[in-house]
């Protein structure tokens, strides 16, 4: 049952993440507004009914409730700020939910300047990759206040099922850092693991029938490696994104005077494919570092 307080969505940014998202909520009875930078990346969900907006300001000013779903920090605050932005022309008392992985600085910004326009605002950072987008079963990370959070709890329920308020503005971002910091050494692990298989005469299939069930599993072993094991680098999660969120995470920690030797060695390999030319790519292809002679 959709509430009516909260029953226009707008989304902006339908990319692998954000169109998936958009259409668990359209399938849940929403009204969806979108708006993306390239219009042909929403007609599917156009198709399906959603309601395509000209601008940010359009789709900010007749939603209920705004969600971003954008690339880079500097994405969210060309969509937050100014006269055209999601702040300035959100109704009054309105939700707006950033949910891409960006700085906890800029969501500190966010939500202070939402809060002097009467517009509550959350940051929500997901993880589960284009897998639990399209299932509705993304980890959902969220920073803000405890009102806002339980207003919009069902709208975080359609796209996620562990979802967790963290704390304050910011935290939902800090949160999803040190997910990235986990993921970016398991990353270096996988890798090796399916090439010392492969090297060692193994069927990598059947190493991962053994291993994802032991002391070893984790989320990237069972569902990327199957895909680097047949060269699928299709992106679930963009190579050039991860860098994105490895280097806001290494500034993060310096900042906290932190050393994370595993962060820097594993931005530095994804760097390295970006080089060559592979930013596209999905984090998977990683191993292609592992392979090369």
């Amino acid at each position: 049952m959709v509430s009516e307080n909260l029953s226009t969505i707008g989304f902006v940014g339908t990319g692998v993440m954000g169109k998936s998202m958009a259409n668990n909520l359209l399938n849940e009875g929403y009204s969806v507004l979108v708006h993306t930078r390239t219009k042909a990346k929403a007609e599917e969900l156009i198709e399906k009914g959603a309601i395509w907006k000209d601008s940010v300001a359009d789709l900010a000013s007749e939603a209920n409730v705004t969600i971003s779903m954008v690339g880079y920090p500097s994405d969210v605050e060309e969509i937050y700020f100014g006269e055209k932005g999601i702040i300035k022309n959100a109704i009054a008392n309105s939700y707006i939910i950033d949910m891409t992985t960006s700085s906890p600085s800029l969501a500190e910004k966010i939500y202070e300047e939402a809060h002097s326009r009467h517009v509550h605002s959350l940051d929500a950072p997901v993880s589960g990759g284009d897998i639990g987008a399209k299932s509705g079963k993304l980890a959902i990370m969220v920073g803000g206040d405890p009102e806002v959070f339980d207003a919009v709890k069902p709208i975080f329920d359609v796209m996620g099922e562990n979802i967790v308020l963290q704390g304050n503005a910011g935290s939902g971002q800090h949160t999803k850092l040190c997910n990235q910091i986990a993921i970016a050494s398991n990353m270096i692990g996988v890798c090796e693991a399916i090439v010392y298989a492969e090297k060692a005469g193994l069927d990598p299939l059947k190493v991962l029938e053994s291993i994802t069930t032991g002391a070893a599993g984790s989320w990237s072993l069972s569902n990327l490696a199957p895909r680097m094991i047949r060269d699928d680098y299709d992106p679930g999660f963009y190579i050039k994104h991860f860098i994105k969120d490895m280097s806001i995470a290494l500034e993060s920690a310096k900042d906290m005077e932190m050393l994370t030797p595993g962060l820097e060695l594993s931005l530095s390999l994804y760097q390295s494919l970006a080089e060559k030319g592979e930013e596209e790519k999905g984090t998977q292809a990683l191993i292609k570092w592992f392979q090369q002679k």
